[in-house]
Formats: structure tokens, C-alpha cells, sequence
């Protein structure tokens, strides 16, 4: 299988190509692309050395598959030509995630709608992806109404230029700033640009692409994304209401089930979902599963994953397993 990663110098390029190696993805020749300041460096992949290339390049290898995370105008611009010579392309920037001829897919939910006829698969949003792993058995179930989610970001949602602004003010350091603000001992409600209506892209992409995901628009999402100063994982706290009552046993239990979720509800002994746990982890992370007491049949719940892991890379390697399981390329 020849497999190009697209953007393998960046931050989320590199928990790919980790991730690959970790689940033994059946790699024969990886081809590691990047922009061209970066072409003609050496990158490690189980041991061996390959050289960047450039997407040009890239393309008339004719790789079989390419992981994308080079953002948005990039993908735009070079994911049909890579569709063209042949390759399925995943992509992860939000370039093709409400394209109505695009399948939007989470591996676990939806990826058996994915067909051969499918060369570029969007990979959703971080945020989008922890929040609908938890909510899918539980809409199966009782058939969700209306969804409200605050998020918890990292800053390595941002990207490095972030991290490092994160660092240097901890440090103490005057550095290059990432956000308008410090985000060190601060919560910025600003994730992505705002948008005519007042709310940011990341919070219209927590209200689209569920319903995308889900094949339902039935339901609605109303969300608030902020920035926290931690170094990585997100979280939501997210208030659901359905159409049905449900019991809380049988509540955890749903979620207990669902491949891909983990329950951690445990608050006699402070145990509860935090990004310290989620870390270097594949799992979405369930806890803090209570009623909402003002209103009838309504849930609240605290939703935490790595989001560089389940977030982005993890769930780009799961949809190619599924492509190459099904033999869909």
C-alpha cells in the first residue's frame, strides 16, 4: 500500500505517521509531503529515513492513498489532483466536510456509506468527533431534540505557533503571539474566526456536522467553543434533550458498549474524564452522566478526547483501515 501523508512535518502530520506505525497500517512505500520549505528534509518512519517531497511530486507517484492535514486551501486546491491520478484521499482540514457530494465520516458511525466511488472522505472536526461518539447510541435510543456544548479547547487545536505561546508565557519568555490575548491563566471564547451571526467557524462546525454525520436534521446544536491553557486534549460539556426519558443506568450502560468510549463516572471517588487522562489515548472519554433537573428529559454529560489522536489523525488511519478492510482502494 502506498501511502502519502500530506502535511508529515506539521503537528498533526507526525501523530499520524505515529499512529500509522502503532497500528501497523500496511505501509509498503510512504511518501511524506510537505510545503516547499520543508521538501528535501529527512523524516523517520520504523526506523527508516524518507525524504520529503513536494505535492507536485507526490501526485505522479501515484500513491494509493494520502492523509491530508495541510489545511483548508491546500486540500482545496490539490485533493482533486491526487483524486484524479487515482488515490483516495482523507482529508482533515474542514475543506470538504459540508460539500454535499463528500461523504463527513467517523469510522464507528457512518463508514459503511463510504463506497469506491469515494476519492475524497472528509475527516470532521476535532470537537465534532468526541461529541458525536457520545451522542450517537444515545440518539439511536432516545432520539435527541436539541444539543448545547461548551467546549474546553487546547491550544494545540491552534497548531505549534500556539503551543509554543502557551510555553513562553509559562516560561516567562516575550515570544510570538498565536491568539490576540495571553492565553496562559486565561480562557479565550474565541476558537477560529467569527461569522456574521456572531458565532466562530468552530461553533457552526459543531452545529453542522453532527446532523452530516448523523444522516438527521432533526436535531439542533447550539455551541460556545473557548481556548483553555492546556497543552492538549479537548472538552465539552454538553447538555442533551430528548425526545424520550431514559434511565441513567442504562445510560452508561449505552455508552459502555459503544466501540470506541469510554465510561469514567465515578464521582464518590473523583473519578471523572480530564485531558491528564485522555492524553497519547484513542479513546472518547464519558463522565460527570447526570440529569438535568430543570427541565424533563434532559442529559448532562462531560465529553473529553485527545484531539490530535481521535481528534484528527487516529480517526483519518481508521477510515483508510476501513477502505483498505473493505477493499473500497
Amino acid at each position: 500500500m502506498k501511502v502519502a501523508v500530506v502535511g508529515a512535518t506539521g503537528m498533526v502530520g507526525e501523530v499520524m505517521l505515529k499512529v500509522l506505525a502503532e497500528r501497523n497500517f500496511p505501509v509498503t512505500d510512504l511518501i511524506p509531503v510537505a510545503s516547499e520549505r520543508s521538501v528535501g528534509k529527512s523524516i523517520s518512519y520504523k526506523g527508516n529515513d524518507y525524504t520529503v517531497v513536494s505535492l507536485e511530486t507526490a501526485v505522479s507517484m501515484k500513491p494509493d492513498i494520502a492523509l491530508f492535514s495541510a489545511g483548508g486551501g491546500t486540500s482545496l486546491e490539490w485533493a482533486p489532483k491526487f483524486a484524479e491520478a487515482g488515490t483516495t484521499v482523507v482529508d482533515n482540514s474542514s475543506a470538504w466536510r459540508m460539500d454535499p457530494t463528500k461523504k463527513l465520516v467517523v469510522p464507528e458511525i457512518n463508514a459503511n456509506a463510504l463506497t469506491k466511488a469515494d476519492k475524497i472522505i472528509a475527516n470532521p472536526n476535532c470537537s465534532t468527533i468526541q461529541l458525536v461518539m457520545a451522542l450517537n447510541p444515545l440518539h439511536k435510543k432516545y432520539k435527541m431534540k436539541r444539543v448545547v456544548v461548551s467546549t474546553y479547547q487546547s491550544v494545540s487545536g491552534t497548531g505549534v505557533k500556539a503551543v509554543r505561546q502557551l510555553e513562553n508565557e509559562i516560561a516567562g519568555i516575550d515570544g510570538e503571539m498565536a491568539y490576540p490575548y495571553p492565553i496562559g491563566r486565561n480562557a479565550l471564547p474565541h476558537c477560529d474566526v467569527f461569522e456574521g451571526n456572531g458565532y466562530t467557524k468552530e461553533e457552526m462546525k459543531l452545529a453542522r456536522e453532527p446532523q452530516k454525520i448523523l444522516d438527521d436534521r432533526t436535531f439542533s446544536v447550539s455551541a460556545t467553543a473557548v481556548r483553555i491553557p492546556t497543552a492538549g486534549g479537548h472538552s465539552e460539556s454538553v447538555n442533551v434533550e430528548f425526545e424520550n426519558d431514559f434511565d441513567l443506568a442504562e445510560v452508561r450502560a449505552l455508552l459502555s458498549a459503544t466501540p470506541g468510549v469510554v465510561v469514567q463516572d465515578d464521582t464518590a471517588n473523583n473519578s471523572y474524564p480530564m485531558p491528564i487522562f485522555a492524553h497519547d489515548k484513542d479513546e472518547v472519554f464519558v463522565g460527570r452522566i447526570r440529569r438535568d433537573e430543570t427541565q424533563p428529559n434532559t442529559l448532562n454529560m462531560w465529553i473529553v478526547a485527545d484531539n490530535l489522536r481521535k481528534g484528527a489523525a487516529t480517526n483519518t488511519v481508521q477510515i483508510a483501515e476501513y477502505l483498505i478492510e473493505n477493499k473500497l482502494v
